[in-house]
């Protein structure tokens, strides 16, 4: 593909995940759009979403009682606004996404809703039985192709962010073929990078999944926000031979039981809904089970729901689990948690607005309060779609009155940075992984957390130069995200949704509705802080744009 010269970027997208491309389509009404895609376009996490999507569209639901579940699973930490925005205009889009030619699953004639934990009514939407993320992503991206004003640039890997003039205006871009860095400048800038699961040694996420929206988010002065909560899923497939590979939730939801190595049913033990409780009970009962059993998984079994059921409703796990070895209809499935999915993240208001000007961010690299400590199942997509349009509006709108501006100062300047290559770049991705796998995972403690935010200290140093390669650089922001998760996790001295500290497990002790948030900059005068290699965390209320402006609520 030809390299779109930079006066032809009216506005910038990194990432082209369901955020990203709905984005997208709004800005391109009103400019020249440029989306940057870190290797194929096809290895986003959107793509990979089995489960389903959900909204309240069915005869039996209604957007209230969304809410509501919503706000339940997320703890009480939810930002109120920001989930009525979700659930209500979460049917349009939805219904936008049937008109161009979305098609999701039916039964007589009907969608054919299905149930998944922590949800009250049957709102899950599918497609192809487990092929959800793959069907939406079809759609956006056929109608993005339709765009003659949306220019994609495939293996381009984004480097930092450009803020000049306290504004940012564009971002310096790796050509992941040739290994040349330049600059592209914007009149606005759109975060859709996804999340951060490769920081754990186990994770449903794929391999880009490196955190690096808000490590470079972060960088240029942007305000990170409940790096703490980071949502386990309950099962992933344990095998030692392949990489976790996420089983959706759909399969609780459809029947499936979860057992111990001896057998037993053990969920109702934990919680009243048994193996359709909150993802963050679900995964620490797995935990608790395989701790008592010294046993590296559990089981899924699916088996009594019927071999014809079982192929027609999750074709993608019976063919993903026949390659290694497992017959789904058949046997118990071994499964253990894994990182799943970042509830924190680049902080924005309801329009996706930072709190660096220019620059606005959708979907799982931002925090916008939808999911509180703990994510209801299904959210996701549905957030990547309504706050996707949000951001892209109102990116339009404040570019309405800016230029793009002159970066050829800072061209000049990239030239003459000396790019360096770390010594052993697989050695410290892997460290990394363990640690935070061991220190910072499903249950927490003081001791534990600062063990490691002392290693990543040690680590970010050695991180803090220019790379030039893309595997360096990935390993930068995992690092760097790693530490404000850590970080975090230390600040906050109770347990509640997927913060798990073994040393305080109580949940609602004094301050516990504050929100950890992180910054470069110093915090507010008065309030608690706590320093670490240049990483702040303070108690403030973050300063929205100019445009799209909007207090946090708090449930």
């Amino acid at each position: 593909m030809r390299r779109p010269t930079p006066s032809q970027a009216d506005f910038l997208v990194i990432g082209s995940g369901v955020a990203g491309l709905r984005a997208a389509l709004d800005l391109s009404r009103e400019g020249r759009v440029i989306m940057l895609t870190k290797g194929h376009p096809l290895q986003s996490a959107s793509i990979f979403a089995q489960g389903g999507v959900a909204v309240a569209l069915s005869e039996e639901d209604d957007v209230a009682i969304h809410l509501t579940d919503t706000v339940k699973a997320g703890h009480g930490l939810c930002r109120r606004e920001a989930v009525r925005v979700l659930v209500e205009e979460g049917p349009d889009r939805i219904q936008e996404l049937i008109r161009w030619g979305a098609k999701f699953d039916k039964a007589g004639g009907k969608f054919a809703f299905a149930r998944e934990a922590a949800h009250s009514r049957s709102r899950i939407l599918r497609a192809r039985g487990d092929a959800t993320g793959n069907e939406m992503m079809r759609v956006l991206m056929a109608q993005a192709n339709r765009q003659k004003r949306i220019h994609r640039m495939d293996f381009h890997f984004t480097v930092d962010l450009v803020v000049k003039d306290g504004r940012c205006c564009g971002a310096v871009v790796l050509d992941e073929h040739s290994g040349e860095q330049f600059i592209l400048p914007a009149r606005a800038v759109v975060l859709s990078t996804g999340g951060a699961g490769q920081i754990y040694a186990r994770t449903t996420n794929p391999p880009n999944a490196t955190g690096d929206g808000m490590a470079m988010a972060f960088r240029a002065g942007a305000l990170l926000q409940d790096m703490e909560f980071v949502q386990f899923h309950p099962t992933a497939l344990y095998l030692p031979s392949s990489p976790p590979f996420l089983l959706s939730e759909a399969m609780r939801g459809e029947g499936g039981q979860l057992r111990n190595h001896k057998g037993e049913a053990f969920m109702q033990r934990y919680h009243p809904l048994g193996a359709l409780a909150p993802r963050d009970i679900v995964s620490r009962a797995i935990w608790a089970e395989m701790a008592a059993t010294k046993a590296r998984h559990v089981y899924l079994d699916v088996t009594h729901l019927g071999a014809d059921f079982v192929k027609r409703r999750f074709p993608t796990i019976y063919s993903t689990c026949l390659r290694y070895d497992i017959d789904i209809t058949e046997e118990w499935i071994p499964v253990s948690p894994s990182a799943h999915y970042m509830m924190g993240g680049v902080w924005t208001d309801l329009n996706g607005a930072t709190t660096l000007p220019g620059l606005f961010a959708a979907g799982e690299v931002a925090c916008s309060g939808v999911h509180g400590a703990n994510r209801l199942a299904s959210n996701s997509l549905l957030e990547g779609l309504v706050f996707g349009m949000r951001a892209g509006v109102a990116a339009v709108a404040w570019a309405a009155c800016q230029t793009v501006p002159d970066l050829s100062g800072q061209v000049a300047a990239l030239k003459h940075v000396l790019k360096h290559r770390l010594d052993d770049t697989e050695k410290l991705r892997n460290s990394l992984r363990r640690t935070m796998w061991g220190q910072v995972g499903i249950i927490r403690s003081r001791e534990s957390l600062v063990r490691a935010t002392a290693q990543l200290s040690r680590w970010e140093h050695m991180v803090s130069k220019p790379f030039a390669a893309r595997a360096d650089l990935e390993v930068k922001n995992m690092v760097q995200v790693a530490h404000c998760v850590a970080e975090a996790a230390l600040w906050r001295e109770n347990s509640v949704g997927a913060h798990f500290r073994s040393d305080i497990p109580e949940s609602k002790r004094p301050g516990w509705k504050e929100h950890s948030q992180l910054s470069v900059k110093e915090p507010a005068i008065g309030r608690e802080k706590q320093k670490s290699s240049g990483l702040v965390v303070a108690l403030r209320p973050p300063k929205a744009q100019a445009r799209g402006r909007s207090r946090q609520d708090l449930v």
